[in-house]
């Protein structure tokens, strides 16, 4: 079915902030609409909103025809206790809710004295029912299913948890959910998303914890899709490939545009209206600088021009008063031309300055010239087996680690630095080094401690006012730092694991997938401060332009639990 998804002057927020109004957005079949703006700007809102799940604060939204199907999948994957995956995928395409409507409205169709007068028709609510069970893929999703995750790669072994790879159990649609790792979650996301069969598709970054292989499906898919799209990502090569115009939401501004093209037209077209509106205010304020200068010339001349008549004739009244009189009417009437001049400029607001994420990296003393040195390491951890590894980095080396889910990155990681000790070879950490690491998992901030005192614990040298200013800084406002960990979103976890490394002094940096959850001023930020840094730094990332953007001496790539230098 074709469908079309219009929004009308649509605000909205929550409680009784809002952070956007007078949206106008029109989603029609081929469409793929990119949102951006900074987290905080409503993004993952406005899709609430477009799927019915939260009603805007003004305007309205409609779907023509009404009857059109829907999918909206949230950013995180979420883990609900006993679930299986292919509980979970009935879940995210909408058959487990299109099979609960039919199995009720078959209950009502046999029992027809159960409806009230005036209730609609069983039949009629029977057939809407069985219709959208086809029309969601239900009739043969257990057929389909076992296909997909085999594509995708799911069926040879499952880690025990986000930071390892390697067990036996292999994945199939009976396992839990709970004990998939980070990256394993995100395919079985993303196999519900190729298994659905949505009129219009909302994605709420849908590439976080993909692999290269993983993102070129969603992007094959996403570009093969017939029906609108709207999706929110902070991934720049994903929305470069795939979206068709982009929808700002420029939370700074208190306002939202439309632009059409891709991503990077996007760019250059935001820059170009930025400048123009800098260059407009700026000649506004200019030119209202210069009347009101000449204004307040006009007034001190008419002063001027009053005391120099009465002191030339301080005897005659009649003269003074002439004088007086001629003068302040003249000056008085060019300021008030200037007065009338300057209220007739059509007012232009002065473009506000969004909070940017600012921010250096603390570089501790330079470590011994080798950090680390594994010579033969082998690592084994359940049928799964990483080297045997042979390799050095030194002091001051920046190197970019690639490589598929499960390859063995994460074990790499705790085999360089000591976590792990090898089954057999050898592993040497060097003197004097000092760590600074975001994992994946984001796992320093987490449970139930207040994140002000989470990080207090961490930095003992700082005071609680010095943590408060810093986390401040990485728009960790007084609203968040109250907060337990756990209730922070996975972008607030982010931005405090930044906000310690500029608190701690490291020279070797490793950072893993440290794109996640950052909005895309905050990855522009990231990516500068690793140009200054001076110290070793390991860089695990699926994000192809950071990739490109971070200057890198070496790329390790990790596949099969077998590493080989690029």
């Amino acid at each position: 079915m074709t469908a079309t998804l219009v929004a009308q002057g649509v605000a909205g927020g929550y409680a009784h902030r809002t952070l956007f109004h007078d949206l106008d957005l029109t989603v029609a079949p081929g469409d793929v609409v990119g949102v951006v703006g900074v987290n905080g700007a409503g993004k993952s809102t406005l899709l609430r909103m477009l799927a019915g799940e939260l009603q805007p604060q003004e305007g309205a939204i409609h779907l023509a025809p009404r009857d059109a199907f829907v999918g909206w999948l949230p950013q995180e994957h979420e883990r609900v206790e006993g679930e299986t995956v292919a509980a979970y995928v009935a879940r995210r395409t909408g058959c487990a809710q299109a099979t609960l409507d039919m199995d009720a409205a078959a209950a009502a169709l046999g029992d027809p004295e159960a409806s009230g007068p005036g209730a609609p028709d069983p039949g009629d609510l029977y057939s809407a029912a069985l219709d959208r069970w086809l029309a969601s893929g239900a009739a043969d999703l257990e057929e389909r299913l076992p296909a997909v995750l085999a594509e995708l790669g799911l069926g040879a072994r499952v880690g025990a948890s986000v930071e390892s790879e390697g067990s036996a159990t292999a994945v199939s649609a009976d396992s839990l959910m709970t004990s998939l790792s980070g990256g394993q979650a995100a395919r079985v996301g993303l196999a519900a998303l190729l298994l659905s069969r949505f009129d219009i598709v909302l994605l709420d970054e849908p590439t976080n914890d993909l692999d290269l292989d993983g993102l070129e499906r969603l992007e094959t898919f996403v570009q093969g899709l017939r029906g609108g799209v709207v999706l929110v990502s902070h991934d720049r090569e994903f929305l470069a490939r795939c979206v068709t115009r982009v929808l700002e939401l420029d939370l700074a501004q208190k306002s939202n545009r439309v632009f059409g093209g891709g991503y990077d037209a996007y760019l250059e077209e935001r820059e170009i209206v930025r400048q123009h509106k800098r260059d407009d205010y700026e000649e506004f304020a200019a030119k209202k600088a210069d009347l009101v200068a000449r204004a307040r010339t006009q007034r001190e001349w008419s002063s001027q021009g009053v005391r120099n008549a009465m002191k030339k004739n301080p005897d005659n009244d009649k003269i003074r008063r002439a004088a007086s009189t001629e003068s302040s009417e003249k000056q008085a009437q060019k300021v008030r031309q200037m007065e009338s001049r300057i209220r007739r400029l059509d007012e232009v607001e002065e473009p506000r300055k969004e909070w940017q994420l600012e921010f250096t990296i603390g570089e501790a003393p330079r470590s011994s010239a080798v950090v680390a040195t594994l010579n033969a390491a082998v690592a084994r951890q359940g049928d799964f087996t990483l080297g045997p590894v042979s390799l050095q980095l030194n002091a001051g080396e920046r190197v970019g680690i690639t490589g598929p889910n499960g390859a063995g990155k994460s074990t790499l990681l705790r085999l360089l630095f000591g976590r792990q000790q090898p089954d057999s070879g050898s592993a040497a950490l060097g003197a004097s080094v000092a760590i600074g690491e975001i994992d994946q998992a984001r796992s320093l901030f987490a449970g139930a401690s207040p994140l002000a005192d989470a990080f207090e614990a961490l930095v003992p040298e700082m005071t609680s006012a010095e943590v408060r200013t810093l986390l401040a800084k990485f728009g960790l406002k007084a609203d968040h730092v109250t907060r337990p960990c756990g209730e922070l979103s996975p972008g607030e976890r982010t931005r405090a694991g930044l906000a310690l490394l500029q608190a701690r002094g490291v020279n070797v940096l490793v950072l893993d997938e440290p794109t996640n959850h950052l909005d895309l001023p905050a990855i522009e930020q990231l990516e500068q401060a690793l140009e200054s840094y001076e110290g070793a730094l390991l860089l695990v990332t699926h994000d192809r332009r950071m990739l490109n953007t971070v200057r890198l001496d070496r790329r390790w790539h990790v596949d099969g639990g077998v590493v080989r230098e690029l």
